[in-house]
């Protein structure tokens, strides 16, 4: 449903209701960046501050500033006066941020694998909450918190790697990936197949097995497109 500018209204979405919490401008943020990368917040559309504050249940502030952090991941575009329109990308677009995910994120699983030693052991297994929580959010079918847990496990797992920079660079293409065959999943009751994997690859690189935790991290990838 639009409004009478040709704006989406307030019900044709389903964000969360975040009034009175703590640390609001980041949860706004991670709320709309899931909601870009499910196609809940349409490609090519125009959402206005007022409509989103509404929604969220909060002031316009912080709203505003969710999505200056949004502008600078390229994931929308300002519209002065107006709002932001969320920027469309072709299929060849994220065929090609598909890839550039798999060449960096593949091998760099591998590593951590192979050079597990006890305190990296350690760090990974305490990644283990964050994969029952994506676990979780898909049996729920929370697409927008299944997004966020799913990044901020690989980007800590990714992190064991000690490349500041990597984890910027992968932060970024998720960001600007779109996964618009997640509420299909959800609906088919695949998505936890998916979610499942998180755990799976903790085990193997606990294990050392870097050619598994390869392996399975490539088809893992592969389920965006």
């Amino acid at each position: 449903m639009t409004d009478a500018t040709g704006r989406l209204a307030p019900d044709a979405l389903s964000l969360p209701q975040l009034g009175g919490r703590p640390n609001l401008r980041q949860e706004i943020t991670h709320a709309l960046r899931g909601a870009v990368i499910t196609g809940q917040l349409r490609a090519g559309a125009l959402y206005s501050v007022p409509m989103l504050a509404e929604q969220f249940g909060v002031s316009a502030t912080p709203v505003r500033e969710a999505m200056l952090d949004l502008a600078n991941e390229e994931l929308v575009t300002i519209v002065r006066n107006k709002g932001f329109r969320v920027k469309e990308l072709s299929d060849r677009d994220l065929d090609e941020i598909t890839s550039l995910r798999a060449l960096i994120e593949v091998p760099t699983v591998a590593e951590i694998a192979r050079a597990i030693n006890e305190p990296t052991r350690a760090a990974v297994e305490q990644l283990r909450p964050l994969t029952k929580e994506v676990e979780r959010l898909a049996e729920t079918g929370d697409l927008i918190g299944y997004v966020e847990v799913d990044r901020r496990f690989h980007l800590s797992l990714l992190a064991l790697a000690g490349n500041r920079h990597l984890i910027d660079v992968v932060g970024n293409l998720r960001a600007r990936s779109r996964l618009y065959g997640l509420q299909d999943l959800a609906e088919r009751g695949e998505l936890g197949r998916s979610a499942a994997e998180h755990e799976q690859i903790v085990d193997l690189v606990v294990a050392g097995d870097a050619p598994g935790a390869a392996a399975l991290m490539r088809r893992h990838i592969g389920h965006v497109r």
